[in-house]
């Protein structure tokens, strides 16, 4: 799994229709305060390793700034929630050709499946969670504080 992780004081997002350009109305945006934006990206290899490693770490990172101005503090610390996005194009491949690649991206079941189990185990970590649309066009919105934005990538990381 790979995830961009951004420190936010605030993010949402909402549903675009793709036929008519317009907000979907079938889907009511989201909005967090202090919290992460993160946006996930799963491969077809990935699995309940991948996924119960990222949510202890992320539930436990400590980017949140003490009293002293020192990053010592978690999201739990600060009552942060996550809105967590699904990004397959975080796989993208742009060595070859100015068309990115997309083939280590999950296929869509698989990484739906395993996305809302990465949510699940976030909130089983005692995170409030709130998510977008799986496959849907999404426009996101955030204010990165610090900013703090973080990569996590389970192949680079070992897990």
């Amino acid at each position: 799994m790979r995830i961009v992780l951004q420190k936010v004081s605030e993010g949402s997002v909402d549903v675009v229709d793709e036929t008519s350009g317009e907000v979907d109305t079938t889907f009511k945006p989201q909005h967090i305060g202090i919290g992460y934006v993160l946006l996930v990206g799963v491969e077809d290899t990935d699995g309940a390793k991948q996924i119960d490693w990222l949510a202890r770490k992320i539930a436990n990172l400590r980017v949140f700034e003490d009293e002293n101005g020192k990053m010592n503090r978690s999201i739990h610390d600060v009552n942060g929630s996550v809105l967590s996005i699904s990004q397959f194009t975080l796989y993208a491949d742009v060595r070859k050709g100015n068309r990115p690649s997309f083939v280590k991206a999950g296929a869509p079941a698989h990484a739906e499946q395993a996305w809302h189990g990465f949510n699940d185990a976030l909130r089983a970590q005692g995170l409030e969670v709130k998510e977008g649309r799986f496959g849907s066009h999404m426009r996101v919105r955030l204010a990165n504080d610090g900013p703090v934005t973080i990569i996590l990538d389970t192949d680079e990381l070992g897990v």
